[in-house]
């Protein structure tokens, strides 16, 4: 796994001016007023590595995520309510980078989490920089230029169908070899951003909307052909026919601009009730 918990502290290898860093995060103090604690161990760290990590962070732990026009909406509806303050504070997580985000919902299309997941592990595994430690070894995501180099036999060894593994390099060499600046859809308005995305070979309109929330971090995004988490959405709202696309749109636009929230409080809901979560007292 590349997102590790060891019980006390979240922990991940990045990649910082291209040297691997393993990174633990820790809470303490109050809830009221909690603070980060983040130790960096890696190997001759530069100057201004701590302010580029503290970026990295900050996106992937969705910090400056302001939440309280959503709290405020939420205490104004019963239902939302009883949602939104059973995970009160949660930010919302983002991938440090679209591309991150992209080979995750590809791996992850027309799998169940736990199947994606363990494919992902495999890629971590073979193609992400390591960081050694005495014990063990760890491994960053791949970046674009390591899997750019990727066969697509590569990659179908470690589980991925023809189409998926030739969507990962197409969009690997695309970024390295082409120039596709990922990062700049942030600049785009919802609009252009999918149809960028949904230009690129494997990207259909879940995958884009996918990347927009978790890579981007646009938190009124709710990716509605998400099935397990439209079947969520369904169950929690008590409508008794199936949902569409569109009928997702139609539930949500009561707590617009918060669709991408909602989307992010069902999944825990659904974690929380099958006992994959512990809360503190």
């Amino acid at each position: 796994m590349w997102d590790r918990w060891d019980g006390q502290a979240y922990r991940r290898v990045l990649v910082v001016d291209e040297k691997p860093l393993d990174i633990a995060v820790t809470q303490a103090g109050p809830p009221e007023e909690p603070e980060l604690k983040i130790v960096a161990t890696g190997i001759r760290l530069k100057p201004d590595t701590e302010s580029k990590l503290t970026a990295v962070l900050e996106r992937l732990l969705g910090l400056k995520t302001d939440l309280a026009g959503f709290y405020r909406l939420a205490a104004k509806d019963p239902k939302l309510k009883s949602l939104a303050f059973s995970f009160r504070g949660m930010k919302p997580p983002r991938y440090p980078s679209v591309f991150e985000a992209l080979v995750n919902a590809i791996t992850c299309q027309q799998f169940t989490l736990t199947a994606g997941i363990r494919i992902l592990s495999r890629l971590v595994a073979n193609y992400g920089a390591a960081y050694r430690n005495r014990n063990d070894v760890f491994h960053a995501f791949p970046r674009p230029r390591d899997l750019a180099r990727v066969e697509m036999e590569d990659l179908r060894k470690l589980g991925y169908s023809r189409q998926k593994a030739r969507s990962l390099i197409d969009l690997a060499r695309m970024v390295t070899e082409n120039g596709l600046g990922l990062e700049e859809l942030a600049s785009l308005e919802d609009s252009k951003a999918l149809e960028r995305l949904t230009a690129l070979r494997g990207v259909g309109r879940w995958t884009a909307e996918y990347a927009l929330l978790r890579g981007l971090g646009r938190i009124h995004i709710f990716p509605g052909d998400d099935v397990g988490v439209r079947n969520r959405l369904q169950d929690w709202m008590k409508v008794t026919r199936p949902l569409d696309y569109e009928g997702v749109r139609r539930l949500l636009n009561r707590w617009e601009p918060y669709g991408g929230l909602i989307y992010f409080h069902l999944l825990l809901n659904g974690l929380s009730e099958a006992g994959h979560l512990e809360f503190a007292d």
